[in-house]
């Protein structure tokens, strides 16, 4: 009849497009490889290829370039990838909603040392406003625990500083900003106004974890001024001890600006001049490479750029 043709009239996505398509071009784009993406499926490359080329087929258009093994997607496939991911979610949110014991209001978030203090809990507030039915799940921990649990999807997201190239199999990291390392001391130290060289040997050397994505280098600088033979006294990177330690004593703490933000603000502590070295490193956000995120996610990762691009 008249309503069945101008329904059908209106659908631009040919009825033949399945998931199993959408879900299978996402893992080519997403992964860059015929091989990895069948691998990932449970399918051979033979029946990948053929699945793609009748997606194509169906949509009209080319959505992957081919260069030898390396697959990339095309402007169009590169449009298409990005709002299917987006649907996908969706379903896959929709999907979690109907079965017993799900909780589609919470996000596992492990947070880093440098952003617990001021600039996650900005982020915190912002997700508040904008999705008040989302429970954020916050802890905080060692690089290598919160990885760990990253990987063994514990937590959604993971914020702090940029993996080691040899950690990112699997991951994705945005970059948010970049956070300088300074040295600080309490308020009124006896040595603050002397040469670093002349106050380290003489206070307790206060140092990040060996784990700690940043004391490689802090290491690396305090080898490079010839002081690659002191040992740290306290090795911490939490902001209730090392607050404790640094308030109470003459100890000289290395440690991510961003620990001790509001300390440097309230005239608790100062740091200690670094000479004309420049000690930084990338700060943000790592999650585990999938073909679709959850659109909560995608939300709290929004904010997070906003506030980076606001501060």
């Amino acid at each position: 009849n008249r309503k069945d043709a101008a329904y059908h009239t209106n659908i631009i996505m040919h009825p033949g497009l399945k998931l199993r398509h959408i879900r299978l071009f996402l893992a080519v784009a997403d992964l860059g490889s015929l091989t990895a993406a069948g691998q990932h499926l449970g399918l051979t490359q033979p029946a990948v290829s053929r699945a793609l080329a009748e997606m194509e087929a169906l949509l009209g258009a080319r959505l992957l370039h081919r260069q030898g093994r390396r697959v990339t997607p095309t402007p169009a496939g590169e449009a298409f990838r990005r709002l299917a991911r987006e649907a996908m979610a969706r379903l896959e949110a929709a999907a979690a909603s109907v079965h017993p014991g799900a909780d589609p209001g919470r996000l596992a978030v492990g947070l880093l040392p440098t952003v617990s203090t001021r600039f996650f809990p900005l982020v915190a507030v912002r997700s508040l406003a904008e999705q008040p039915g989302v429970t954020l799940a916050i802890e905080t921990g060692s690089h290598p625990d919160l990885l760990r649990r990253l990987r063994d999807r514990q937590f959604d997201l993971m914020i702090g500083r940029m993996p080691h190239a040899a950690e990112m199999a699997g991951l994705d990291f945005e970059f948010l900003y970049e956070e300088p390392i300074i040295a600080v001391a309490r308020a009124g130290h006896p040595l603050a106004g002397q040469a670093l060289e002349a106050v380290l040997p003489r206070v307790p050397l206060m140092l990040p974890t060996r784990e700690s994505i940043i004391r490689r280098t802090i290491d690396d600088f305090l080898a490079a001024r010839g002081m690659a033979s002191l040992r740290p006294a306290i090795e911490t990177s939490t902001l209730a001890l090392g607050r404790g330690l640094v308030l109470a004593s003459d100890a000289v703490w290395f440690i991510s600006e961003g620990v001790v933000a509001a300390e440097l603000e309230a005239g608790l502590m100062r740091r200690l001049p670094l000479g004309a070295t420049y000690l930084s490193g990338a700060v943000g956000m790592t999650v585990v490479q999938s073909l679709t995120r959850d659109p909560r996610l995608e939300v709290l990762m929004r904010l997070a750029r906003e506030q980076a691009a606001a501060a």
